[in-house]
Protein backbone atom coordinates (compact mmCIF):
# COMPACT_ATOMS: atom_id res chain seq x y z
CA UNK A 1 0.00 0.00 0.00
CA UNK A 2 1.27 3.48 -0.89
CA UNK A 3 2.07 5.62 2.14
CA UNK A 4 2.70 9.34 2.45
CA UNK A 5 5.08 10.87 4.98
CA UNK A 6 3.88 14.31 6.06
CA UNK A 7 6.50 17.05 5.85
CA UNK A 8 7.06 19.49 8.75
CA UNK A 9 4.17 17.91 10.61
CA UNK A 10 4.74 19.06 14.20
CA UNK A 11 6.20 22.42 13.18
CA UNK A 12 3.26 23.31 10.94
CA UNK A 13 0.55 22.39 13.42
CA UNK A 14 2.37 24.09 16.31
CA UNK A 15 2.59 27.32 14.31
CA UNK A 16 -1.15 27.23 13.63
CA UNK A 17 -1.47 27.97 17.36
CA UNK A 18 -4.72 26.00 17.50
CA UNK A 19 -7.64 27.06 19.68
CA UNK A 20 -9.62 23.98 20.80
CA UNK A 21 -12.91 25.67 19.85
CA UNK A 22 -11.65 27.20 16.59
CA UNK A 23 -12.55 26.69 12.94
CA UNK A 24 -9.66 25.37 10.84
CA UNK A 25 -9.06 24.41 7.23
CA UNK A 26 -6.62 21.91 5.78
CA UNK A 27 -6.55 23.07 2.16
CA UNK A 28 -4.49 20.08 1.00
CA UNK A 29 -5.66 17.12 3.05
CA UNK A 30 -3.84 14.36 1.17
CA UNK A 31 -3.57 11.32 3.40
CA UNK A 32 -4.62 13.29 6.46
CA UNK A 33 -1.26 13.71 8.19
CA UNK A 34 -1.65 17.37 9.12
CA UNK A 35 -5.44 17.02 9.41
CA UNK A 36 -5.25 14.24 11.97
CA UNK A 37 -2.90 16.24 14.21
CA UNK A 38 -5.03 19.38 13.88
CA UNK A 39 -8.15 17.39 14.73
CA UNK A 40 -6.52 15.95 17.83
CA UNK A 41 -6.15 19.51 19.20
CA UNK A 42 -9.83 20.38 18.74
CA UNK A 43 -12.61 19.89 21.30
CA UNK A 44 -15.67 21.90 20.25
CA UNK A 45 -13.95 23.28 17.17
CA UNK A 46 -14.27 21.99 13.61
CA UNK A 47 -11.89 21.10 10.79
CA UNK A 48 -12.73 21.45 7.09
CA UNK A 49 -10.62 19.23 4.84
CA UNK A 50 -10.23 20.08 1.15
CA UNK A 51 -8.83 17.83 -1.56
CA UNK A 52 -9.71 17.08 -5.15
CA UNK A 53 -8.12 13.63 -5.11
CA UNK A 54 -10.69 10.90 -4.39
CA UNK A 55 -8.11 8.28 -3.42
CA UNK A 56 -6.48 10.62 -0.90
CA UNK A 57 -9.87 11.31 0.67
CA UNK A 58 -10.52 7.62 1.23
CA UNK A 59 -7.21 7.28 3.04
CA UNK A 60 -7.71 10.48 5.04
CA UNK A 61 -11.18 9.45 6.23
CA UNK A 62 -9.84 6.16 7.60
CA UNK A 63 -7.26 8.09 9.58
CA UNK A 64 -9.49 10.92 10.81
CA UNK A 65 -12.31 8.64 11.94
CA UNK A 66 -9.94 7.20 14.54
CA UNK A 67 -9.54 10.63 16.12
CA UNK A 68 -12.90 12.35 16.03
CA UNK A 69 -16.02 13.25 14.10
CA UNK A 70 -15.83 17.05 14.18
CA UNK A 71 -14.49 17.37 10.66
CA UNK A 72 -15.95 17.77 7.17
CA UNK A 73 -14.42 16.42 3.96
CA UNK A 74 -14.92 18.71 0.97
CA UNK A 75 -14.15 17.22 -2.44
CA UNK A 76 -13.11 20.43 -4.19
CA UNK A 77 -10.10 22.39 -5.33
CA UNK A 78 -8.96 24.78 -2.63
CA UNK A 79 -9.47 27.69 -5.04
CA UNK A 80 -13.16 27.27 -4.17
CA UNK A 81 -12.66 27.37 -0.40
CA UNK A 82 -14.54 30.64 0.21
CA UNK A 83 -17.56 29.43 -1.77
CA UNK A 84 -17.53 25.95 -0.24
CA UNK A 85 -17.22 27.26 3.32
CA UNK A 86 -20.01 29.77 2.77
CA UNK A 87 -22.29 26.89 1.69
CA UNK A 88 -21.69 25.48 5.16
CA UNK A 89 -22.33 28.77 6.95
CA UNK A 90 -18.66 29.58 7.57
CA UNK A 91 -17.54 33.17 6.91
CA UNK A 92 -14.50 33.31 9.21
CA UNK A 93 -11.80 30.82 10.17
CA UNK A 94 -9.06 30.67 12.82
CA UNK A 95 -6.40 29.04 10.71
CA UNK A 96 -5.55 27.37 7.40
CA UNK A 97 -2.76 25.09 6.25
CA UNK A 98 -1.44 24.55 2.72
CA UNK A 99 0.94 21.67 1.99
CA UNK A 100 1.55 22.18 -1.72
CA UNK A 101 3.01 20.00 -4.44
CA UNK A 102 2.38 16.41 -5.35
CA UNK A 103 1.73 13.71 -2.74
CA UNK A 104 3.20 10.25 -2.51
CA UNK A 105 -0.25 8.88 -3.40
CA UNK A 106 0.04 10.58 -6.75
CA UNK A 107 3.74 9.94 -7.39
CA UNK A 108 3.80 6.32 -6.33
CA UNK A 109 0.53 5.16 -7.83
CA UNK A 110 1.81 4.15 -11.23
CA UNK A 111 -1.45 4.63 -13.11
CA UNK A 112 -1.66 8.33 -12.15
CA UNK A 113 1.11 9.22 -14.61
CA UNK A 114 2.93 11.73 -12.39
CA UNK A 115 6.25 9.92 -12.16
CA UNK A 116 9.09 9.97 -14.68
CA UNK A 117 10.33 6.69 -13.17
CA UNK A 118 7.14 4.61 -13.63
CA UNK A 119 5.56 3.79 -16.98
CA UNK A 120 1.93 4.90 -17.24
CA UNK A 121 -0.40 6.86 -19.51
CA UNK A 122 0.45 10.59 -19.55
CA UNK A 123 -2.07 11.91 -17.03
CA UNK A 124 -0.98 14.06 -14.02
CA UNK A 125 -4.53 15.11 -13.08
CA UNK A 126 -4.97 15.75 -9.36
CA UNK A 127 -8.71 15.80 -9.98
CA UNK A 128 -9.42 12.67 -11.98
CA UNK A 129 -12.86 13.98 -12.90
CA UNK A 130 -11.40 16.66 -15.17
CA UNK A 131 -10.82 15.78 -18.83
CA UNK A 132 -7.66 17.79 -19.50
CA UNK A 133 -4.41 15.89 -18.91
CA UNK A 134 -0.69 15.99 -19.70
CA UNK A 135 -1.44 13.98 -22.85
CA UNK A 136 -3.32 16.95 -24.29
CA UNK A 137 -0.44 19.38 -23.70
CA UNK A 138 2.23 17.07 -25.08
CA UNK A 139 0.28 16.04 -28.17
CA UNK A 140 -1.89 19.05 -28.98
CA UNK A 141 -0.15 22.23 -27.79
CA UNK A 142 1.99 24.19 -30.22
CA UNK A 143 5.76 24.33 -30.00
CA UNK A 144 5.55 27.89 -28.62
CA UNK A 145 3.01 26.94 -25.95
CA UNK A 146 5.11 24.00 -24.76
CA UNK A 147 8.23 26.18 -24.60
CA UNK A 148 6.35 28.72 -22.47
CA UNK A 149 5.11 26.04 -20.06
CA UNK A 150 8.56 24.45 -19.66
CA UNK A 151 10.28 27.79 -19.10
CA UNK A 152 7.66 29.29 -16.82
CA UNK A 153 6.68 26.33 -14.66
CA UNK A 154 9.77 24.12 -14.86
CA UNK A 155 12.49 26.72 -15.32
CA UNK A 156 13.87 24.24 -17.84
CA UNK A 157 16.96 25.65 -19.66
CA UNK A 158 16.49 23.21 -22.56
CA UNK A 159 12.80 24.07 -23.06
CA UNK A 160 13.18 24.85 -26.77
CA UNK A 161 15.09 21.65 -27.52
CA UNK A 162 12.59 19.52 -25.58
CA UNK A 163 9.58 21.20 -27.20
CA UNK A 164 11.09 20.70 -30.66
CA UNK A 165 11.81 17.04 -29.90
CA UNK A 166 8.21 16.54 -28.72
CA UNK A 167 6.95 18.20 -31.89
CA UNK A 168 9.06 15.93 -34.10
CA UNK A 169 8.23 12.67 -32.32
CA UNK A 170 4.47 13.24 -32.18
CA UNK A 171 4.40 13.68 -35.98
CA UNK A 172 5.30 10.00 -36.20
CA UNK A 173 2.96 8.82 -33.43
CA UNK A 174 1.32 10.30 -30.33
CA UNK A 175 3.43 10.35 -27.17
CA UNK A 176 1.17 8.35 -24.89
CA UNK A 177 3.13 7.28 -21.81
CA UNK A 178 5.45 8.77 -19.22
CA UNK A 179 8.48 6.72 -20.26
CA UNK A 180 7.89 7.52 -23.93
CA UNK A 181 8.10 11.20 -22.95
CA UNK A 182 11.24 10.55 -20.90
CA UNK A 183 12.88 8.99 -23.97
CA UNK A 184 11.87 11.97 -26.09
CA UNK A 185 13.42 14.33 -23.54
CA UNK A 186 16.63 12.32 -23.27
CA UNK A 187 17.00 12.15 -27.04
CA UNK A 188 17.59 15.90 -27.36
CA UNK A 189 19.75 16.66 -24.32
CA UNK A 190 23.55 16.92 -24.38
CA UNK A 191 25.48 13.95 -23.00
CA UNK A 192 26.97 16.05 -20.19
CA UNK A 193 23.46 16.91 -18.97
CA UNK A 194 22.40 13.27 -19.03
CA UNK A 195 25.44 12.38 -16.91
CA UNK A 196 24.62 14.95 -14.22
CA UNK A 197 22.99 14.07 -10.92
CA UNK A 198 19.21 14.23 -11.03
CA UNK A 199 16.70 12.97 -13.54
CA UNK A 200 16.72 14.85 -16.88
CA UNK A 201 12.91 14.82 -17.10
CA UNK A 202 12.23 16.21 -13.62
CA UNK A 203 11.68 19.85 -14.60
CA UNK A 204 9.57 18.98 -17.63
CA UNK A 205 7.30 16.73 -15.58
CA UNK A 206 6.98 19.42 -12.90
CA UNK A 207 6.03 21.99 -15.53
CA UNK A 208 3.41 19.74 -17.11
CA UNK A 209 1.89 18.88 -13.73
CA UNK A 210 1.60 22.54 -12.77
CA UNK A 211 0.03 23.40 -16.12
CA UNK A 212 -2.44 20.50 -16.08
CA UNK A 213 -3.69 21.46 -12.62
CA UNK A 214 -3.29 25.26 -13.01
CA UNK A 215 -1.50 25.12 -9.68
CA UNK A 216 0.06 28.58 -9.44
CA UNK A 217 -3.05 30.57 -10.32
CA UNK A 218 -5.32 28.60 -8.03
CA UNK A 219 -2.83 28.87 -5.17
CA UNK A 220 -2.54 32.64 -5.50
CA UNK A 221 -6.31 33.11 -5.67
CA UNK A 222 -6.94 30.69 -2.82
CA UNK A 223 -4.32 32.20 -0.49
CA UNK A 224 -5.72 35.70 -0.95
CA UNK A 225 -9.22 34.39 -0.17
CA UNK A 226 -7.94 32.50 2.87
CA UNK A 227 -6.30 35.60 4.34
CA UNK A 228 -9.55 37.51 3.91
CA UNK A 229 -11.34 34.80 5.90
CA UNK A 230 -8.99 34.82 8.89
CA UNK A 231 -10.27 35.97 12.27
CA UNK A 232 -8.14 38.20 14.47
CA UNK A 233 -5.08 36.19 15.57
CA UNK A 234 -5.90 33.63 12.88
CA UNK A 235 -2.94 32.12 11.06
CA UNK A 236 -2.08 30.82 7.61
CA UNK A 237 0.70 28.23 7.34
CA UNK A 238 2.08 27.47 3.87
CA UNK A 239 4.52 24.71 2.93
CA UNK A 240 5.94 25.01 -0.60
CA UNK A 241 8.25 22.74 -2.59
CA UNK A 242 9.60 24.89 -5.39
CA UNK A 243 10.62 28.48 -6.00
CA UNK A 244 7.54 29.55 -7.96
CA UNK A 245 5.12 28.60 -5.18
CA UNK A 246 7.38 30.11 -2.54
CA UNK A 247 7.68 33.37 -4.49
CA UNK A 248 3.89 33.71 -4.67
CA UNK A 249 3.56 33.05 -0.94
CA UNK A 250 6.40 35.42 0.00
CA UNK A 251 4.99 38.21 -2.19
CA UNK A 252 1.43 37.93 -0.85
CA UNK A 253 2.62 37.75 2.75
CA UNK A 254 4.82 40.82 2.25
CA UNK A 255 1.98 42.80 0.64
CA UNK A 256 -0.41 41.93 3.47
CA UNK A 257 2.06 42.65 6.30
CA UNK A 258 3.39 46.04 5.18
CA UNK A 259 1.93 49.51 4.70
CA UNK A 260 2.85 51.06 1.38
CA UNK A 261 4.23 54.57 1.91
CA UNK A 262 5.69 56.47 -1.06
CA UNK A 263 9.38 57.22 -0.64
CA UNK A 264 10.18 60.77 0.42
CA UNK A 265 6.74 61.50 1.87
CA UNK A 266 7.18 62.91 5.43
CA UNK A 267 4.48 60.92 7.18
CA UNK A 268 4.31 59.50 10.68
CA UNK A 269 2.57 56.18 10.27
CA UNK A 270 0.43 55.23 13.24
CA UNK A 271 -1.63 52.44 11.72
CA UNK A 272 -0.36 48.89 11.51
CA UNK A 273 -0.67 46.49 8.62
CA UNK A 274 -3.56 44.05 8.95
CA UNK A 275 -1.17 41.09 9.10
CA UNK A 276 2.04 40.21 10.90
CA UNK A 277 4.73 37.87 9.63
CA UNK A 278 5.39 35.09 12.13
CA UNK A 279 8.32 33.79 10.09
CA UNK A 280 10.74 36.42 8.77
CA UNK A 281 12.59 33.66 6.94
CA UNK A 282 11.16 30.32 5.83
CA UNK A 283 11.38 27.34 8.18
CA UNK A 284 13.20 24.37 6.66
CA UNK A 285 13.06 20.66 7.53
CA UNK A 286 15.73 19.37 9.87
CA UNK A 287 18.60 17.24 8.58
CA UNK A 288 17.05 14.29 10.39
CA UNK A 289 13.71 14.75 8.61
CA UNK A 290 15.44 15.02 5.23
CA UNK A 291 17.41 11.84 5.93
CA UNK A 292 14.20 10.01 6.81
CA UNK A 293 12.14 11.53 3.96
CA UNK A 294 14.11 12.78 0.97
CA UNK A 295 11.00 14.44 -0.49
CA UNK A 296 11.22 16.99 2.34
CA UNK A 297 14.53 18.43 1.11
CA UNK A 298 13.00 21.30 -0.91
CA UNK A 299 10.24 22.23 1.56
CA UNK A 300 9.91 25.78 2.89
CA UNK A 301 7.31 26.91 5.40
CA UNK A 302 6.04 30.48 5.91
CA UNK A 303 3.48 31.70 8.46
CA UNK A 304 1.42 34.86 8.75
CA UNK A 305 -1.10 36.08 11.37
CA UNK A 306 -3.97 38.54 11.22
CA UNK A 307 -3.53 41.21 13.92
Amino acid sequence: MVTHTTVLLEEAVNLLDIKPNGIYVDATTGGGGHSSLILSHLTTGHLFCFDQDTYAFQRAKERLDQIGTNYTLIHANFVNLKEELLKRGITKIDGILYDLGVSSFQLDLQERGFSYRLDAPLDMRMNQEQDFSAYHIVNQYSYEEIVRILYRYGEEPFAKQIARSIEQHRKIKPIETTLELVDVIKSCLPAKILRQKGHPAKQTFQALRIAVNDELRVFEDSLNDALDLLNQDGRAVVITFHSLEDRICKTIFKERSTIDIPKGVPLIVKEEAAFELITKKPILPSEIEIEENNRAHSAKMRVIKRR
